[in-house]
C-alpha cells in the first residue's frame, strides 16, 4: 500500500535527519556513527526527556509530554505536550534511529482484546512527535516494550493478555506487523501459560492468570528475558532479530507470590536484577548468555526491617547506575526509593537504605545519561522530583526542584547523539 502523503512527508524527514547526522565521514556502520557522533560532553548538555501518562479528564493526562533536562544544573523545564495517545504508558527509544515508541495500554484496541505500539519520529529542535505508524500489540493491556541493542526488533509484554510480542522495525524506524507463526516455525508471538499446579501465591487476584509486564533483550540479542507477576516467573524466549521471532527457551521460577515486574541487566558484568511487585524484595541472578539461563543469587528485601505494616505497598521499576555500582528501585505506598550497594565480584546487593521520594506512588523513575541524577515520578501527585546521585555511595540528595507533569508513569532520556544531533 503506498504511503499517505503526510505519512510520506514523515518518513522523509526522519530519512534526511539520519542522513545529516550520517554525513561524518566514518568507515563503521550507521548504528556505530550515530553513537560516535556525539561529543562526550553531549552527555552534560541539556538534553530532551519525554514522560508518558495515563489520560483522562484532569488530573489525567493527554499524552505525551517534552520537556528540556539540564544536567549541568540539575534543572527540569516545564513539560510540553509532544503528542496525543491513549494511556501511553511506557516508552522506548530506537538505539540509532530519532524515533520513539510508545504502548497505549488499552484493552479494545482495533476492536479486539488487544492494545497498540506506537512508532513516532523525533523533531530534534522541538521533542514533538509525530506518527509514523502503529501495529497491535496483540494482546489486552501493552504495559512494557524495549527495543534490541541492534534495533531490529521490538518487544512488548501484554499485562492484561499475559503474552509477549517481537514486532520488526523497518529501515525509517516503522513497526512492522507480526509474524504469524506457521507449523513448526516460529512466530512473533508467544502466550504465557501457568504452571500446574502451583501456589496461590500473596494476591490469589492478580495471579490467578498469567500477567506479562516486561520483556528485555539480552545485550547480544539472542534471548528475551520476560518478568510475568502472575506466573512468578523469568521467563528467558529465544529471539531472533532477523525474522524478528520468539520460540520458549526456558524459565526461571521466583518464589510464590513474588509477583516479578520488571528486570534490568547489569551494563558491564553477566548479572541481572528482577524487582518483585507483591513481596517487595528484588532477585539478583547470575546470567549465562551462551545458555540462556539464569542462576538465582538472592533475594533482598526493597524496605528496611522496621518498616511493619506493608500494606497498601507494592514496588514498580528497577534501574542500574551507569556505572554498574548502584542499583535503585522504587515502593509505592511507601514513596521511597531503595538504594542498594552491588557487588562487583559476586553481583549481590546490600540494602543501604531508601529516600523518600517527595512525590506520591513513583511508578517509574529513571536516571539520566550522565549518571548525576534521578528523575522520580509521582502518578498521583502529577509531580516530577529532581535527585542528585552520590557518585561514590550512590546515595540521593533531594535538589528540591520539582516539575508538574500530568500523571506521569514513565520517563524516558534522550540519548546523547539524539540531543546532539540538533
Amino acid at each position: 500500500m503506498p504511503h499517505s502523503p503526510s505519512r510520506r512527508r514523515v518518513i522523509l524527514f526522519v530519512q534526511a535527519l539520519v542522513a545529516a547526522v550520517l554525513m561524518i565521514d566514518h568507515p563503521i556502520g550507521a548504528g556505530r556513527v550515530l553513537l560516535q557522533a556525539a561529543e562526550p560532553s553531549a552527555a552534560a548538555a541539556a538534553g530532551w526527556v519525554w514522560f508518558g501518562t495515563y489520560t483522562g479528564a484532569a488530573p489525567l493526562g493527554s499524552g505525551l509530554y517534552v520537556a528540556r533536562f539540564d544536567p549541568t544544573t540539575g534543572t527540569l523545564a516545564p513539560a510540553a505536550l509532544a503528542a496525543t495517545l491513549k494511556n501511553p504508558s511506557f516508552l522506548a527509544l530506537h538505539p540509532q534511529l530519532p524515533v520513539l515508541y510508545a504502548v497505549s495500554e488499552v484493552t479494545d484496541g482495533e476492536g479486539r482484546a488487544a492494545g497498540a505500539v506506537v512508532a513516532f519520529a523525533i523533531d530534534s529542535a522541538t521533542g514533538l512527535l509525530t506518527q509514523l505508524n502503529q501495529q497491535s500489540s496483540g494482546g489486552a493491556g501493552p504495559c512494557h516494550l524495549s527495543v534490541d541493542p541492534t534495533g531490529r526488533v521490538l518487544l512488548v509484554a501484554n499485562y492484561g493478555g499475559g503474552s509477549v510480542l517481537c514486532l520488526g522495525i523497518a529501515a525509517d524506524g516503522s513497526l512492522q506487523a507480526a509474524v504469524e507463526a506457521s507449523g513448526p516455525r516460529p512466530g512473533g508471538m508467544i502466550q504465557h501459560v501457568l504452571d500446574q499446579p502451583r501456589s496461590p501465591g500473596i494476591d490469589p487476584q492478580r495471579q490467578a492468570t498469567p500477567h506479562a509486564h516486561s520483556i528485555d533483550a539480552s545485550a547480544d540479542g539472542r534471548f528475551a528475558l520476560a518478568c510475568d507477576l502472575g506466573c512468578d516467573r523469568v521467563f528467558i524466549h529465544a529471539l531472533d532479530v532477523d525474522r524478528a521471532t520468539l520460540q520458549p527457551h526456558r524459565s526461571a521460577p521466583l518464589t510464590p507470590g513474588a509477583g516479578p515486574r520488571h528486570f534490568a541487566f547489569h551494563p558491564q558484568q553477566n548479572f541481572a536484577y528482577c524487582i518483585n511487585e507483591l513481596d517487595l524484595t528484588v532477585t539478583a541472578f547470575a546470567f549465562d548468555p551462551q545458555a540462556g539461563a539464569l542462576l538465582t543469587l538472592d533475594s533482598v528485601p526493597t524496605l528496611p526491617a522496621e518498616v511493619v505494616d506493608r500494606r497498601g505497598i507494592s514496588t514498580a521499576e528497577i534501574a542500574i547506575h551507569p556505572s554498574g555500582r548502584f542499583l535503585y528501585g522504587s515502593n509505592r505506598g511507601h514513596n521511597s526509593v531503595a538504594i542498594y550497594t552491588i557487588d562487583a565480584g559476586s553481583g549481590r546487593l546490600s540494602l543501604q537504605g531508601v529516600e523518600p521520594i517527595r512525590v506520591s506512588t513513583p511508578r517509574h523513575f529513571a536516571i539520566d545519561p550522565s549518571g548525576r541524577y534521578l528523575l522520580a515520578a509521582g502518578q498521583a501527585s502529577g509531580l516530577v522530583a529532581v535527585f542528585a546521585i552520590d557518585q561514590e555511595t550512590g546515595k540521593l540528595a533531594f535538589t528540591g526542584h520539582m516539575q508538574a507533569v500530568a500523571a506521569p508513569v514513565c520517563i524516558l532520556f534522550a540519548r546523547p547523539a539524539i540531543a546532539a544531533a540538533r
